[in-house]
């Protein structure tokens, strides 16, 4: 009896121990990292609305997370690789890897959030099987948001793109066009602004929100478990470098944290999927 007291009293010392040791950690953590500011360049929706849901995870670590609009997928590049943010939330990893090899940057991702499914939609339509010889499509039209809108319209037997066209194809890659679509292309982000001026858009899962659409108004969608999924999981992105500091770990650890996952299960109803 004895000695199971004195075993159960050096098992709770041991264990009260562990656990100021562990909360030491946590305060050493908070306190290295406490009064710094952290920047990050993000689209408004969904990405800046779920980097607020980490800024109050943060702020309890005594780090202030400021989040930098951009409407466009340009600066949040370019600010990012002059330093003048810590990170950016906005792209998929083939539109960095565009980027990259384009403009001569040296950005590199830490980890996929989210998959934003982009859909078809329309105000002139309610099935595609009703789409008219010779419609028009609005269609993104940098290179690989552009290529995912025609794999979307392959997947729903519109179109055939030519073997091997993948994330690169472009409109002069169809080798079939049985309804002689005509394609508009235009900056993603205005894609959502000429929906009552074509037949059908293909538009970013973040504008269509912004727009004012929900996933159950597309005529098609990506599916979750597609490969659109894996290849166009929104990053956190870092300069070359930076992929260990402090500030990148904080932030990636608060952005896969329970409470940002259950913030996009509950706000975005499917128009935005966590992927952690």
């Amino acid at each position: 009896s004895t000695d199971s007291v004195a075993a159960s009293s050096e098992a709770a010392s041991t264990e009260s121990t562990a656990a100021s040791s562990e909360a030491a950690e946590s305060t050493a953590e908070t306190s290295e990292l406490a009064g710094t500011t952290l920047k990050v360049a993000a689209s408004p929706t969904p990405h800046a609305e779920i980097l607020n849901v980490a800024k109050e995870i943060l702020a309890e670590q005594g780090i202030d997370l400021e989040v930098v609009e951009f409407s466009d997928y340009v600066q949040p590049n370019l600010v990012t690789e002059s330093g003048e943010v810590d990170a950016n939330y906005f792209q998929h990893k083939p539109y960095l890897d565009n980027f990259n090899a384009e403009k001569g940057t040296h950005l590199v991702s830490i980890e996929g959030i989210h998959f934003e499914p982009m859909g078809v939609y329309s105000k002139k339509i309610t099935d595609l099987s009703s789409l008219k010889d010779g419609a028009t499509v609005a269609v993104p039209n940098d290179a690989t948001n552009e290529a995912r809108a025609l794999l979307l319209l392959q997947d729903q037997g519109l179109i055939t793109l030519k073997d091997g066209a993948g994330i690169e194809a472009t409109p002069n890659d169809i080798v079939s066009n049985p309804k002689n679509l005509s394609f508009k292309e235009l900056e993603a982000a205005t894609v959502p602004s000429v929906v009552d001026d074509v037949e059908i858009a293909i538009i970013n899962g973040n504008y269509a929100i912004a727009a004012g659409f929900k996933t159950s108004d597309a005529l098609a969608i990506e599916s979750a478990d597609s490969l659109a999924a894996q290849t166009y999981e929104n990053l956190l992105v870092v300069k070359d470098g930076n992929q260990d500091s402090d500030k990148t770990k904080a932030l990636a650890k608060a952005l896969n944290s329970d409470e940002v996952r259950d913030y996009i299960n509950n706000t975005f109803e499917g128009a935005v999927v966590p992927v952690f």
